[in-house]
């Protein structure tokens, strides 16, 4: 099952995210995942694991993030991405945040912060610079389509009135407990087809680093898992589908990974739907701001 993007092209509606995976692990998965059909997988220079995804990549659709102190070396992060990934190009291609970080060197990803913790922000380099280089590699043929992570309404609008190519994706989180309704259908009324980073709310993992609160154990999901009897994660990935959203879930077990694929067996009701949507909570539950020491999302 796919979606057509803007730029002609389809993506798959459930892949793979291989962020916080790494060796021997994250091919074996990537293998795997190719095995049980997955073709569409989330990888980013700042995951620091893409030589090794790279082995794993035969035939596969790759997602690529231009990180936060590349945005003055668009085109060299993307050859550097490529040449770790082994591929000629990418289908899809993604400014990670929307801000650009000091230089650090292409394809370190490190996120210089200043003497007090802070973030050093580049505020010499725009958005719309960054984006007229990111249009310049699909003129290149490095990739198929470009889009864009973690913008909101204000910076998704900006991008749409500068482009030249409009922006093809917008990845962001959403989840049942963060379900930015408005966002998402902005997007969609817009032709920019919404990806879920965190589909699942990040789980057990960022409830360990951030302290957030997972939304698979809610009364309301568990209940409509016995309803369907299938997991909370796998109602969660099925609401994502029908609303139209890809998503793409994280595992390094080789049976959640097998779970999280098989979400196209049943179809939850408009009543279920309905009954999701009210537990929507405005829950962020990745933040980044834990190591940048200032919060983004203000």
């Amino acid at each position: 099952m796919a979606i057509t993007l803007n730029s002609g092209f389809n993506m798959p509606v459930v892949g793979l995210g291989v962020w916080r995976m790494e060796g021997k692990e994250i091919r074996d998965l990537v293998l795997n995942a190719l095995n049980l059909g997955y073709r569409h997988f989330d990888c980013a220079a700042d995951y620091k694991n893409e030589p090794e995804v790279g082995e794993a990549l035969a035939e596969a659709f790759s997602t690529g993030l231009l990180w936060n102190s590349d945005h003055g070396h668009v085109v060299e992060a993307c050859k550097d991405s490529l040449k770790k990934l082994r591929l000629d190009y990418l289908d899809l291609y993604l400014v990670h945040f929307p801000v650009a970080t000091k230089h650090t060197g292409v394809g370190t990803t490190g996120s210089a912060l200043d003497e007090d913790g802070v973030l050093e922000i580049d505020t010499t380099i725009s958005l719309e610079t960054t984006w007229h280089a990111m249009e310049e590699l699909v003129s290149m043929g490095l990739v198929r389509s470009i889009g864009i992570s973690n913008y909101d309404i204000f910076l998704t609008r900006d991008c749409l009135a500068y482009s030249e190519v409009k922006p093809a994706v917008n990845q962001i989180e959403t989840h049942p407990y963060f379900q930015r309704e408005s966002l998402v259908k902005f997007c969609q009324k817009h032709g920019i087809c919404v990806t879920a980073h965190t589909p699942l709310g990040g789980a057990v993992a960022n409830s360990e680093w951030f302290g957030s609160v997972s939304c698979l154990d809610d009364p309301v999901l568990k209940n409509l898992a016995e309803k369907y009897k299938k997991t909370a994660a796998q109602v969660v990935l099925r609401w994502g589908i029908q609303r139209n959203t890809v998503v793409i879930p994280k595992t390094s077990k080789l049976e959640r990974l097998k779970e999280n694929f098989q979400v196209f067996d049943f179809e939850l009701t408009k009543e279920d739907m309905d009954l999701i949507a009210k537990v929507n909570r405005k829950h962020r539950t990745n933040l980044p701001c834990k190591f940048w020491g200032v919060d983004l999302f203000e």
